[in-house]
């Protein structure tokens, strides 16, 4: 018997509350970038374990840098005068029955295509050094991680949060930014760079999104087209807020910007990490996609975490996924938060607790939904290897 417990709340949803915060980090943002890059090391270890082992061995490469540049960007010109640096580091098995896996070539790679995919001004043969420093890993943590079980034993004694269904500020905020970074808008607008970051506040009924675009240099000529290419932006998340929500809305885009128009934001790669901006795994976005100031939140860094054992990975995954079942399921439940905890060296579909608190819709008969709940979050726990090996793959995001 796996001991869940669940709760009815008498609270206000946040959605009903008066005031609330929400930022996303975009794609180019350096925060975001050194999480997808060791999350996509993550997913090329196991695909490297799985044909050479037939099975995913120990490692955790959570821990990642961004060491910013610098650059000089003006109007109609930019130049990144010295290197980005990307440093990828954590604790890996590299040699396993007699063969040697060279895991630091596998995260360098990984890096460099990541960065190809994901930038489109960034040089990446004359503007940035790529460094892996991936090494062994603890003998106690890869012995729990080898032990013969079942079921995985967990990593470690922690927990992870999740919560369902999003506000509308919350989603205002996360496809937002997904909008403006989208290919389309990219062919449509291409001096937005890459380096976008949203931040939503919701006083009331009026949803404000403060919005930093790092404007790509060569392709604005003169303070008069940055100028315009802001208006033009501010114009286009408005209308596309129009879609996301009925709420009133107002957007601000670079604020930061000197009210004479002589401190634009240009930068030669649409990114801030070309200037001293520097990023770090796990400063960034919940693998919700939003920091949620006024959530349950965890902080643990999931990006780059094993998919096998690490809690800090699978149960921040698993947290959110079974909160999005259970309000998908049940339209009464207005507000869903999930915490699940671990112990180490436990098996991890049997936490030593996971907790479900609901608020529900007036007349809800919720020892019936409390049942269902119990039910759901049975199925995913029973289906956890499943689960495990959809993360290894990559399905979901952790940022």
């Amino acid at each position: 018997m796996r001991n869940i417990s669940i709760e009815k709340l008498e609270l206000k949803p946040v959605s009903e509350q008066a005031t609330e915060y929400v930022e996303r980090k975009g794609i180019g943002h350096p925060d975001s970038l050194i999480d997808g890059i060791v999350d996509e090391t993550s997913h090329a270890l196991c695909r490297e374990y799985l044909n050479a082992c037939d099975s995913i061995l120990h490692h955790n490469v959570d821990k990642g840098l961004i060491i910013g540049g610098e650059a000089k960007a003006a109007y109609g010109k930019g130049e990144i005068t010295k290197k980005i640096e990307v440093i990828v580091t954590g604790r890996a098995i590299s040699t396993f029955s007699g063969k040697m896996l060279d895991v630091n070539r596998i995260a360098e790679e990984v890096t460099r295509k990541y960065l190809k995919d994901n930038t489109r001004f960034l040089d990446l043969d004359n503007e940035v050094v790529i460094k892996s420093k991936i090494a062994k890993g603890s003998e106690d943590l890869t012995h729990i991680f080898g032990r013969k079980s079942e079921v995985p034993l967990a990593n470690d004694t922690s927990f992870g949060i999740g919560f369902a269904p999003f506000s509308d500020t919350e989603r205002l905020v996360l496809e937002t930014e997904r909008y403006l970074n989208s290919k389309e808008y990219k062919a449509s607008f291409p001096a937005v760079g890459e380096d976008i970051k949203v931040m939503g506040c919701r006083n009331g009924d009026k949803i404000t999104l403060t919005v930093a675009i790092a404007f790509v240099a060569q392709l604005v000529n003169s303070k008069e087209e940055y100028i315009r290419m802001k208006e033009r932006a501010t114009k286009d998340i408005l209308g596309f807020a129009s879609r996301v929500t009925k709420k009133e809305v107002a957007v601000e885009v670079n604020t930061g910007d000197d009210a004479e128009g002589e401190a634009p934001y240009l930068t030669k790669s649409g990114l801030s990490c070309e200037m001293g901006d520097d990023g770090s795994v796990g400063r960034g976005n919940r693998v919700n996609g939003l920091i949620t100031p006024f959530r349950h939140m965890s902080l643990e860094a999931a990006a780059g975490k094993n998919p096998i054992n690490h809690i800090g990975k699978i149960y921040n995954i698993l947290a959110t996924q079974l909160a999005e079942d259970i309000v998908k399921q049940y339209p009464q439940i207005r507000e869903c938060d999930i915490a699940a905890l671990s112990q180490i060296g436990k098996r991890i579909d049997q936490p030593l607790n996971l907790n479900i608190n609901m608020i529900v819709e007036n007349g809800a008969n919720f020892e019936d939904i409390r049942g269902k709940a119990h039910y759901i979050a049975d199925g995913w726990l029973d289906r956890i290897g499943e689960f495990t090996t959809q993360i290894a793959l990559g399905k979901y995001k952790t940022f």
